[in-house]
């Protein structure tokens, strides 16, 4: 008797990428492994997905729409932009290699596109030129994308340290800073040792980024508003 071919649909794809992106991240991903856990052969895949590349297009948008979904705001423009990174950082954070999936796309999705969109109405109100909101907008995001993408990388890299070395990461640092000179790493070493760097990927050092670049705005646009 003939086997069945199991029976897929674009929803399982995607599912079934998530899952692999959770488990072995976005390096390791391909059709061949995509496909060994659906239970089909890699040549079905081109059915829903031309290229890789497609479907990373697509689950762009799906992260697009969650954004877009959960993010709800209706005050000025920098209650706009905080809801905005809070809901963004949020989202990008439950879905694995999320943000290297956003940085790798381009807008050629709808959902993509409607969300670029309400990023730009944000700022809508504000007196700054076209070429500015834009701008306004691309600092927001790679500030978000990279605080998530830095936060995940470092959380992979303790993990790989762990394994490898048979003392704490921590410990290594501390033994390689007692090394050094006091003109090449006394600031450093203060810091590390006051804990200042286990701020780093907390809500508290997010909160506090966010605060400069919309002070950096707000300052933009007093000095534009002096000038006329």
């Amino acid at each position: 008797m003939k086997k069945q071919q199991p029976q897929i649909s674009e929803d399982k794809i995607l599912e079934a990428s998530w899952e692999l992106l959770g488990e072995e991240g976005i390096e390791k991903l391909s059709m061949r492994r995509l496909a060994d856990r659906l239970g089909i052969q890699a040549p079905s895949l081109y059915w829903y997905f031309k290229s890789k590349q497609n479907l990373y297009q697509r689950l762009a948008n799906q992260v697009s729409k969650v954004i877009l979904e959960e993010f709800h705001s209706d005050g000025d423009w920098k209650e706009q932009l905080t809801g905005l990174a809070v809901t963004i950082r949020a989202v990008l954070s439950r879905y694995p290699c999320s943000t290297q999936l956003m940085m790798m796309t381009l807008p050629h999705e709808p959902d993509i596109i409607r969300y670029t969109n309400r990023m730009l109405l944000c700022v809508e109100e504000t007196p700054l030129e076209q070429e500015q909101k834009m701008q306004v907008v691309t600092t927001l995001v790679n500030y978000v994308y990279f605080f998530v993408l830095d936060d995940y990388q470092h959380e992979r890299n303790v993990t790989v340290a762990l394994k490898e070395l048979e003392d704490l990461p921590g410990d290594e640092m501390v033994r390689l800073l007692d090394s050094m000179s006091e003109s090449d790493a006394g600031l450093f070493r203060r810091m590390f040792t006051n804990g200042l760097f286990e701020l780093m990927g907390t809500d508290r050092a997010f909160e506090f980024g966010l605060k400069l670049i919309l002070l950096g705005i707000e300052q933009v646009i007093k000095e534009q508003e002096q000038e006329k």
